[in-house]
């Protein structure tokens, strides 16, 4: 199960996240992409998944931050695989990612949930 895969992947790369009450993962939990089975292992393993609005731009990292890097690298080159631009991010891309993460939803909550465009910072 790919799930059980990433868990013990954090486990021995970060134990710190993983020995905490558990990891906190944004999760889709939109109809379509929500599997019980996947929400059940989640909460089995101890995570914690945060509750996401069907549709909010402002918080989803894949429209703010993942995507607009994937477009960029697919205008150079041709990947033979999926892994291929994961692999080719540094681990501060995603620690960014998530930094970005955390000041959109402040923002959020000071906008009271109206949609408030980029943020600058990083």
């Amino acid at each position: 199960h790919e799930i059980d895969k990433m868990h013990k992947k954090l486990k021995d790369l970060c134990p710190i996240l993983v020995n905490l009450k558990g990891p906190t993962l944004l999760h889709d939990n939109a109809r379509p992409h929500v599997s019980q089975i996947t929400v059940q292992k989640l909460n089995e393993l101890g995570y914690e998944t945060l509750p996401h609005p069907p549709y909010s731009p402002d918080l989803s990292p894949t429209d703010y931050h993942l995507f607009n890097h994937l477009e960029n690298f697919l205008r150079e080159k041709n990947l033979k695989t999926q892994a291929e631009f994961i692999d080719s991010r540094t681990p501060e891309f995603y620690n960014t990612g998530i930094k970005k993460l955390v000041l959109r939803c402040q923002k959020c909550i000071e906008s009271n949930g109206s949609y408030f465009g980029s943020i600058t910072s990083f």
